[in-house]
C-alpha cells in the first residue's frame, strides 16, 4: 500500500497553483475541471510519479473552522522534505514567502514553518543526518 494523493484545503485554486508551482517549484501533475472547482493536484519535481497533492477547494462547511484552529494552534496542514532546510529557507524568503517558524533543530529533524497564503502553515523539514 503506498499514499497516492493527499491534500490540503486552498481558499482559491488559481491562487494556490500560482504558490504551489512558481514559488515551490511542484509540476502540475492533473487540473481538470469539475464544475466551479478543479481536480488540480501538482507533484514534486524530484519525484514526478510520486504523491499527488491534491490542491483541494475550502469549500465544505466542516473546512473554515478546522483551517482556523489549525491556524490559530500554529499547526502545520502538510509537512514537505526538503534536503537542505537553510538553502531552501532563504530561497523562499528571497520569494516573499512569510515564516512563522524559522529554521530550528527539532529532536531528529530542522524545521521551518510558512504561510502558503491559501490559508495553511506548511512544515519543511531536514532529517538529521543530511
Amino acid at each position: 500500500m503506498r499514499i497516492y494523493v493527499t491534500s490540503v484545503f486552498v481558499d482559491d485554486q488559481s491562487k494556490a497553483l500560482e504558490f504551489y508551482t512558481k514559488v515551490l517549484g511542484f509540476t502540475v501533475k492533473h487540473d481538470v475541471p469539475l464544475g466551479e472547482s478543479r481536480w488540480l493536484t501538482v507533484v514534486s519535481n524530484e519525484e514526478p510519479a510520486g504523491t499527488e497533492l491534491l490542491l483541494e477547494p475550502s469549500v465544505h462547511h466542516a473546512v473554515p473552522p478546522y483551517k482556523r484552529a489549525l491556524l490559530e494552534d500554529g499547526i502545520p496542514a502538510a509537512s514537505f522534505q526538503v534536503d537542505d532546510l537553510d538553502v531552501e529557507y532563504e530561497r523562499l524568503l528571497a520569494l516573499g514567502v512569510i515564516f512563522t517558524v524559522e529554521p530550528i533543530n527539532a529532536g531528529t529533524v530542522r524545521m521551518a514553518v510558512f504561510d502558503d497564503t491559501c490559508g495553511n502553515l506548511i512544515q519543511l523539514v531536514q532529517l538529521s543526518g543530511r
